[in-house]
């Protein structure tokens, strides 16, 4: 009655009937299944379209059928290089800068440096930053992109390693430049390469992979340090160095392969948008504080002990994550502008609760400031796309620029005011502060031109 079965197990005949529809024992069943199933089908267009409103990022491009899936070639190919690209901005911003927090009391309290030299260390790293973000270009067109990704990978963990050996204050903060540098490189070259690399319709997705790594390195690195530290600077410091190469191995083969070298591209078209430079510079020097003395204004500043100080940069790395992730479906419910100066009143807002001298206060400070550091940046990103949306990778260039130029300059200022006052983290968190108000006049000076295709201009 069922018919002989087949290899895998199942009666042949009625299988038959379900596909074909041919009448016989059991056909009208099976012909209804069938009915049903293709109407299921047909359905599934409206049904991901719907979603597609709901979360633009998961609708397929129109001329591009392979991408309605996510188990789909072009979507392996959109993958591929993105989650490379996280692991490049994981590597070279969330460790290789950013797990220095963390360590920098611990440096204190081992009487490596002092606290003011531990200052101008993390001011080092801010300054071989704006290095590798303006040299990024001409490393690329030389090596290629990812012969200068893996240039970039390779200082990393290099510079990390020899952080282990206490050769002196010249000899960490050098390296700790070199580390600024590779980061540089990374962040300069990683997002443009990636979103080359993938159909248009998803470069948004794409971009947005990428920069989550900067968040998720910051909370890896929280969680690596203090469990390191209990084995000394040397291994701590080996043991960052020992993530980067796990990180470089997995990215290596998964490098983007754009069409031409990021950053080729002539700017002529390019709106100059001064007022998003420099709100996008000042936002950089408002962060300094936090992206470099919250850690220690945890641990020394509050007496909470060094634990507490990489708990504090846990949740910043956490509140990064959730800035990067929320700040694209805010963009597309309220506009790149606006969200862009709720986002910079975030920032302020965090500054002004690491002022009053109450530990409670550390936690909620540390969040809002991890997820305005990630937050503001990838708005930031999408409002260069709307003031330049022929060129937006030339004016993204400005602004990083002037993101680094800004935390470079006022990072060796906070480090020289830092040591000035006795090691006053008030006198720091109030100049971050300062800029981070300073921020809103250029934001709140913004305004969209929605008729000639959503430029930005003063």
């Amino acid at each position: 009655m069922h018919g002989r079965l087949t290899p895998s197990g199942g009666p042949e005949r009625p299988v038959a009937l379900a596909t074909s529809g041919i009448s016989g024992e059991g056909g009208g069943t099976a012909g209804a299944a069938a009915r049903a199933a293709s109407a299921a089908v047909r359905r599934r267009p409206a049904k991901t379209e719907r979603l597609g409103r709901v979360f633009p990022g998961l609708r397929p491009a129109p001329e591009d059928p392979n991408l309605a899936g996510m188990g789909s070639p072009a979507a392996a190919s959109l993958l591929r290089p993105a989650l490379a690209g996280a692991a490049a901005t994981c590597a070279g911003n969330g460790l290789a800068r950013f797990a220095y927090v963390p360590l920098f009391p611990a440096m204190v309290v081992a009487g490596w440096v002092d606290g003011g030299g531990a200052g101008l260390l993390g001011a080092a790293a801010l300054a071989g930053y704006l290095a590798g973000v303006l040299g990024a270009g001409r490393v690329a067109r030389a090596a290629g992109v990812a012969g200068t990704l893996d240039l970039g990978m390779a200082l990393v963990a290099l510079s990390l390693a020899a952080c282990a050996w206490n050769g002196g204050f010249w000899w960490l903060m050098g390296w700790r430049f070199a580390a600024g540098v590779a980061g540089g490189f990374l962040m300069a070259l990683a997002g443009p390469a990636v979103q080359a690399s993938v159909p248009p319709a998803r470069r948004g997705t794409a971009g947005g992979v990428v920069i989550s790594g900067v968040g998720t390195g910051i909370a890896a690195g929280a969680l690596l340090v203090p469990a390191l530290l209990p084995a000394g600077l040397p291994a701590t410091w080996l043991g960052l160095g020992a993530a980067v190469l796990l990180l470089w191995l997995f990215a290596r083969p998964r490098w983007p392969d754009p069409p031409s070298p990021a950053g080729d591209a002539a700017s002529g078209a390019t709106p100059k948008a001064p007022l998003l430079v420099l709100c996008y510079g000042l936002h950089g020097a408002g962060m300094v504080p936090p992206m470099v003395y919250l850690a220690d204004l945890a641990a020394r500043g509050r007496g909470l002990g060094v634990e507490w100080g990489a708990l504090a940069w846990l949740l910043f790395g956490l509140g990064g994550v959730a800035g990067g992730v929320l700040s694209g479906r805010v963009v597309d419910r309220f506009g790149g502008l606006p969200t862009l100066r709720v986002w910079l009143g975030v920032q302020a807002a965090a500054l002004a609760l690491s002022l009053p001298p109450a530990a409670a206060l550390v936690p909620p400070a540390a969040l809002l400031a991890g997820f305005a550091a990630v937050g503001v940046t990838a708005v930031t990103l999408t409002v260069t796309r709307e003031a330049a949306p022929a060129r937006p990778a030339v004016l993204w260039v400005r602004c990083t620029a002037a993101f680094a130029v800004a935390q470079a300059a006022v990072g060796f200022a906070l480090a020289a005011l830092f040591a000035a006052t006795g090691e006053s983290h008030a006198a720091v968190f109030g100049a971050g502060l300062a800029f981070s108000v300073a921020a809103l006049a250029p934001a709140l000076s913004l305004r969209s031109v929605a008729a000639t295709g959503a430029s930005v201009r003063a």
